[in-house]
């Protein structure tokens, strides 16, 4: 029996985010988005010595770092 992997392709992000994107997004420095990658601040996928963020992954790491009033 084959397995059916088609319906996994449909759970993948549609674009990798590279550090400079993640950067621009937070309006940080492309360092700073890189140290939170390669730390696992924020979780990140290596190909290679490439790394990238997944849109989603993004997203909860800025829900998960939101604060509400003082700091």
């Amino acid at each position: 029996m084959q397995k059916d992997i088609t319906s996994n392709f449909n759970k993948m992000p549609t674009r990798l985010l590279k550090s400079r994107d993640v950067a621009d997004i937070l309006q940080i420095s492309t360092s700073k988005a890189y140290k939170l990658m390669r730390t696992g601040e924020l979780s990140a996928v290596h190909i290679g010595k490439s790394i990238r963020v997944k849109p989603e992954d993004l997203e909860t790491f800025i829900t998960q770092n939101t604060s509400y009033g003082g700091f």
